[in-house]
């Protein structure tokens, strides 16, 4: 904006703070301020922008005032499937606002809304509602998430309609058959939406895109891919200046970096990686003190601010990773090529060196681009074998001496207040027509610890750096969680039977996790914690890391999927510079807000693009009539049934009480469990069975199993 444009913003906020500020409508406003000719066109424009940003909502006739004055509040609209969601606030440290389904309006999830305060409702109703939450109602949609969503082309009698994909878009979107492209029932479509005003008629729609067959090969993962809005390809210019950039590391590139070429430095990554970012290498001085090297890929040696790459780089945030592909950041002639750190090659790096006692205390640290030849390429899985045996050679006591540090940093790290909050993964392989035909648990083992603990320390060296400096950059905040929330999840612990005291107290926080360990209902108690904490992001201020205890913390490691690494890089190279570039705060945090939802976003795609793939795995074994058996352990019981995890799928289901048909089953809801009326066998919480799939509904995204054989129909088998 420009300077008379500030003014004008300044005029105006000034304005309706002022204590007998009664609400104006714009024209009443610019003559207020007393705008004439273009100053007026300034005005209106500026009160939209206002608006937009939420600092400013319209009222009666079009009048405007402070959100607050209204009891309104702006936020973004995040909407649960069972149709009621939940506003959260855009300005931090204000608590989440409940939206009941019918005061949702028609707005959707992800929208940028206005909420009135509902100060009239009952305490009763709001307390079975939302708990103690305030509870609000959407009156006017600021922004949406999206113009178009994806769904499933459908006919009635009279007309066509799309039902969208998401479930949580209740409503079917009226269309027309499209005339200039062929399109039939049961394809997978875009549709733009046109204006929606009530949420009690259908919403209608264009057809703007058809993606083909529901049940076409790749048709599903495309469809995730509009849905969320991804790029599948980079624009012509990006490409072109990519290929300006050599595809091996020049002489002239190593003038100034320090020479690590003759050091043993390693990579560690999963089986199916392309692209590595990070390398380490490990020693122990004479006097029993660590020195530990972090070599991160120099992405900012070939992206240069505001150019066509950064631009891309900037508007993408992350890369993304579905099963059957990966949506890259940056051009693979940078992500898999020139700035991967393959081995036995020379590649540009950043590197942190950070010196430990043998206690674990970090001494100091140092901070130098340098060059690098990578000694090793390892996979996870060969990572792990080498500590699982005598170290031999000197990769195996490399890596052995590097456990050693690793495993220390880890305890102390919990010693110090951090958060066991690691999740098992499952791996989804497809073959080349996107047909899941595996799933294989990751577990966090201890070669996944030893490069987590590094990255952490690196992260957190750089932070400690740039904060001492009074650098501006991206720092990666994790604020403290909200009490409410912390009593709503107590309760929630509290109906498994757990013990448990105040989770305001990280030390409680840490008992509890260590309790759970291994129980059959660990997983579903630790996404209950996750669900209760607030969301880790970006923020241009270092606002503390909850999860990590960490006062300090950044994204450092992984310059090429996260655009936030790229940025701290830059940052961590103009340190020392006389002419340091000038950062305007303000736009700072608008991009750290922008990189925080382009990472949400993938997640998300992420995360559904998984799951539609395991539905799809156990649809299979229903088609082929040839289900595998899997143990399950029951992580809860209703009146209705059992409901089980499969541990080696990560999978939640149900074993509907219809499903036990030896018997009559009678639901204890003191003790959670269920009890045959005629043979007296119980299921009980932490039972475990083995099942097979019996039903999928993928468009609910549930799957119902039954329970594999009579052995398993007696008492479960405690685990």
């Amino acid at each position: 904006m420009s300077k008379n444009g500030r003014t004008i913003r300044d005029k105006i906020l000034g304005l309706v703070r002022e204590p007998d500020y009664r609400p104006q409508d714009r024209n009443e406003i610019a003559e207020a301020l007393g705008a004439k000719g273009r100053d007026r066109v300034l005005v209106r424009r500026t009160l939209q922008e206002l608006e937009r940003a939420g600092d400013l909502v319209r009222i009666r006739k079009n009048r405007y005032v402070l959100p607050s004055e209204a009891d309104l509040i702006a936020g973004k609209l995040s909407i649960h499937q069972a149709g009621f969601g939940f506003l959260v606030p855009e300005k931090s440290g204000e608590a989440d606002i409940f939206v009941a389904a019918e005061n949702t309006g028609t707005a959707m999830n992800g929208d940028r809304v206005v909420v009135r305060i509902n100060r009239d409702v009952p305490a009763r109703a709001r307390k079975a509602r939302a708990g103690q939450r305030t509870e609000g109602r959407v009156i006017r949609i600021l922004e949406r998430a999206r113009d178009t969503i994806v769904g499933t082309l459908q006919r009635s009698k009279n007309f066509y309609y799309v039902v969208p994909d998401d479930p949580r878009i209740v409503h079917n979107v009226y269309v027309q058959r499209p005339e200039d492209r062929p399109v039939n029932v049961g394809d997978k479509v875009v549709v733009r939406l046109e204006d929606w005003q009530s949420r009690h008629v259908n919403p209608e729609g264009e057809i703007v895109e058809v993606l083909g067959a529901s049940d076409a090969p790749g048709i599903d993962m495309l469809s995730i891919i509009r849905k969320y809005g991804l790029p599948t390809e980079f624009p012509r210019k990006v490409i072109d200046e990519a290929n300006q950039i050599p595809t091996s590391v020049e002489q002239r590139m190593l003038t100034g970096r320090k020479d690590l070429r003759g050091d043993f430095i390693v990579t560690v990554d999963p089986d199916d990686a392309r692209d590595f970012d990070d390398a380490i290498n490990v020693e122990k001085t004479d006097n029993g003190n660590w020195k530990l090297g972090v070599h991160i890929a120099d992405v900012s040696a070939y992206v240069t601010p505001n150019g066509a790459l950064d631009r891309e780089a900037r508007r993408r945030g992350n890369s993304v990773y579905l099963p059957d592909r990966v949506i890259p950041m940056l051009p693979e002639r940078l992500s898999t090529g020139v700035c991967s750190l393959n081995p036995e090659v020379d590649r540009l790096t950043f590197s942190v060196f950070i010196e430990f006692d043998r206690n674990g205390r970090a001494k100091m640290a140092d901070f130098a681009r340098s060059v690098i030849r990578s000694a090793k390429r390892l996979t996870y899985k060969e990572a792990y074998a080498i500590l699982q045996s005598r170290p031999d050679g000197e990769l195996g006591r490399r890596m052995h001496t590097a456990w050693e540090l690793a495993s220390l940093l880890r305890r102390k790290r919990f010693e110090h207040g951090s958060l066991d909050l690691d999740f098992p993964e499952v791996k989804v392989y497809v073959d080349d027509k996107g047909k899941p035909v595996r799933l294989e648990r990751v577990e966090n083992d201890e070669s996944h610890q030893l490069i987590e603990e590094f990255m952490l320390a690196a992260n957190e060296a750089v932070a400690r750096e740039l904060r001492h400096r009074s650098i501006p950059t991206t720092f990666r905040v994790h604020e403290d969680p909200d009490p409410e929330k912390l009593g709503e999840y107590r309760e929630f612990i509290l109906s498994f039977g757990y013990k448990v005291g105040d989770l305001s107290n990280r030390k409680e926080v840490q008992r509890f996790l260590a309790s759970v360990r291994g129980k059959p209902e660990e997983q579903a108690l630790k996404i209950g914690l996750l669900k209760s904490l607030k969301r880790a992001r970006y923020a241009a201020q270092p606002l503390g890391h909850y999860g990590l205890a960490k006062a300090n913390y950044l994204h450092f490691t992984s310059p090429i999927r996260r655009y936030a690494d790229l940025i701290v890089h830059r940052s961590l190279a103009d340190r020392n510079s006389s002419r340091r570039a000038k950062i305007d705060i303000g736009q700072l945090e608008s991009l750290a807000q922008h990189i925080s939802d382009t990472e949400r976003n993938a997640a998300d795609a992420e995360i559904e693009s998984v799951r539609l793939k395991k539905l799809q795995f156990f649809q299979q074994q229903l088609d082929d009539r040839n289900p595998q058996v899997f143990r399950a352990a029951i992580i809860d019981i209703r009146n209705y049934g059992l409901v089980v995890e499969l541990p080696d799928a990560i999978v939640t289901g149900l074993v509907h009480v219809s499903a036990l048909n030896n018997d009559f089953y009678r639901f204890d809801a003191v003790q959670r469990r269920l009890i045959g009326q005629r043979s007296n066998r119980r299921y009980s919480v932490g039972d475990e069975i083995r099942v097979f799939v019996a039903r999928v509904d993928t468009f609910k995204q549930q799957i119902d199993f039954a329970i594999a054989d009579s052995a398993e129909k007696g008492r479960g088998r405690r685990r």
